[in-house]
């Protein structure tokens, strides 16, 4: 039987959305009770500029759904994210927050920059970064993962990849912390910071695009500022997607690194497994993704009356798609709650569900995590924790502030 708004399923004593229930990692027993009772739950909005009331999907099917139906499902109406306060949403809408057709045009325009060709010319070089930073590691015995390694790689490939100079890579890594950690205490000691550094970052792109106008390079920045098929990024089009880049680019495989290395912490029989054998990295870096899985939700908003599950989504509606849950969903994964490196197959939706708004930069998140990981399991032998780790508190992006471990090298 359908069932409406007022009669569907509520849990108003449940938490899968605040920054709070984050702070430790997902609520994965929370999914877990909802997947089974209520796999499409009427949940209450929480957070200050989240919908007062919104529909929260746990399992994988429908997570795939939603993201394939973009003509039902809309990330333009209201945006991407959660939090829908968003006064500048129409003056500074990101590609995340677009419908096709004009998703299609901006992702035409800046996919020329991510091809697999593209990522294949900088696998040698992003091998000798990775080796640099494994030695250095190894060299010190004990350090911040995180701020050592794993940030540090995602940050000199998107300077190289883009064309920003590498020296500031610091800059790039600070602004994308003020952007995505402006619900965490220790990155939001200002409310207006997070502008601030937008606008930075703002202002560092366009420097860098009118370099390229005046001195054209073998980059990214090159190609997005050229004329494609007789249509070009505006200004505005071009520091909107410099400001995705930063953030995406960085936050999002910086964690996936750090939550393997926690994982294959955590469960050492899989590191040994690796290092016996480091042809099985590729499978070993899908389930890192599943099990880490970097972000944790994205919103979108019903167009039209639609039913799902014998649940009446009205138009204007919420609907937030939470990736954890679906990447551990007992219909789709067997014994979802254990780490395997050799899981096949292993259709995890970390990158989202398909359909238009699958991540442009997949391909290069993939590479720098299997070089960095193959690399790791060729040099070091063990990895112990040597402190707390420290999570980030945040119900949108699933990240480790810090991580201190002491490396030992291979024999």
């Amino acid at each position: 039987m359908s069932q409406d708004t007022n009669s569907a399923l509520s849990f108003e004593k449940l938490d899968v959305i605040s920054n709070e229930a984050y702070c430790n990692g997902p609520p994965h027993e929370v999914f877990a009770e909802l997947r089974r009772e209520a796999p499409i739950a009427r949940h209450r909005g929480i957070e200050a500029g989240y919908p007062e009331w919104f529909w929260a999907l746990t399992r994988h099917a429908d997570i795939v759904e939603v993201s394939r139906k973009f003509q039902v499902y809309s990330s333009a109406k209201k945006g991407s994210l959660m939090n829908q306060d968003r006064p500048d949403l129409e003056a500074a809408r990101l590609m995340i927050d677009l419908d096709p057709p004009d998703h299609t045009r901006l992702k035409s325009l800046v996919n020329r920059g991510f091809t697999p060709k593209a990522m294949r010319m900088l696998e040698s070089h992003f091998r000798d970064v990775a080796v640099s930073l494994i030695e250095e590691a190894l060299e010190s015995g004990e350090i911040d993962f995180v701020d050592k390694v794993s940030a540090e790689l995602p940050l000199i490939a998107i300077a190289e990849l883009v064309g920003i100079p590498v020296e500031d890579r610091r800059k790039v890594f600070d602004w994308s912390n003020t952007m995505i950690g402006s619900t965490d205490p220790d990155f939001n000691q200002d409310p207006n910071a997070p502008m601030i550094a937008s606008m930075e970052l703002y202002a560092y792109s366009n420097e860098l695009a009118l370099q390229r106008k005046a001195d054209p390079k073998d980059d990214i920045i090159t190609t997005l500022i050229s004329e494609h098929d007789g249509d070009v990024l505006t200004e505005h089009e071009f520091d909107l997607f410099m400001l995705l880049l930063a953030v995406a680019g960085n936050e999002t495989t910086r964690n996936g690194i750090s939550h393997g290395t926690l994982a294959m912490i955590e469960h050492p029989d899989q590191w040994t497994k690796l290092k016996a054998d480091t042809s099985l990295v590729t499978s070993a870096v899908e389930e890192i993704l599943r099990w880490g899985t970097p972000v944790n939700n994205f919103a979108r908003t019903a167009v039209c009356d639609v039913e799902l599950h014998g649940v009446t989504i009205k138009e204007g509606e919420t609907v937030s798609m939470l990736y954890p849950s679906a990447n551990r969903d007992e219909a789709v994964f067997k014994d979802p709650d254990t780490f395997d490196i050799t899981r096949n197959p292993n259709p995890h939706v970390t990158f989202g569900g398909g359909g238009p708004h699958f991540c442009l930069g997949a391909n290069l998140a993939r590479l720098e995590m299997r070089i960095l990981f193959e690399e790791m399991a060729k040099r070091v032998d063990t990895i112990e924790l040597s402190g707390v780790v420290r999570k980030l508190r945040s119900s949108f992006i699933h990240g480790i502030k810090t991580l201190p471990v002491r490396l030992t090298p291979a024999k």
